[in-house]
C-alpha cells in the first residue's frame, strides 16, 4: 500500500495491488501496465519471482522488492533490478524514474542503491 501511495504522489496511476500470484497475474489482463513493483514473498509463498518473469515476458518492466535478493537468479530482459528492503520513498521514486526512462530508451544512470540485474 505504501508503494502505491508513493507512485500516486509521483503522478502515476496504480493499476492495482495484489497480495498473491493469481491476483497479480490477473492484473495483466485487466489493464495495461508499464511497470510493476513485485515483492518476492507474496501471501502464497515466494511466488513473486515467477510473477515478475511472467510480467516481463508480457512486456512489463519489473522492479523486484525483497529483503533477500539472492532469490533472483536468471531474470528476463525487462526485469530492471531489485530494491532491497528496507527501502525508502526517495529510492523508490528514483528507481521508478530510472526504470521508466530506460523503458523509453533514454540513456540514464541508475540510482546507486538499485541492484541492477543486467
Amino acid at each position: 500500500m505504501e508503494l502505491g501511495l508513493i507512485l500516486e504522489d509521483m503522478g502515476h496511476q496504480v493499476a492495482g495491488v495484489a497480495a498473491n500470484s493469481r491476483a497479480a497475474l490477473e492484473e495483466l489482463t485487466s489493464s495495461p501496465i508499464d511497470l510493476a513493483l513485485v515483492d518476492i514473498h507474496l501471501s502464497d509463498g515466494p511466488t513473486g519471482v515467477v510473477v515478475g518473469q511472467r510480467l516481463a515476458e508480457q512486456g512489463v518492466s519489473v522492479l523486484f522488492v525483497t529483503g533477500n535478493p539472492a532469490m533472483i537468479r536468471d531474470a528476463p530482459e525487462r526485469v530492471v533490478g531489485v530494491l532491497v528492503k528496507p527501502t525508502d520513498g526517495k529510492l523508490v521514486e528514483n528507481a521508478v524514474t530510472y526504470a521508466l526512462a530506460r523503458r523509453e530508451g533514454r540513456d540514464v544512470s541508475p540510482p546507486a542503491q538499485l541492484r541492477l540485474l543486467r
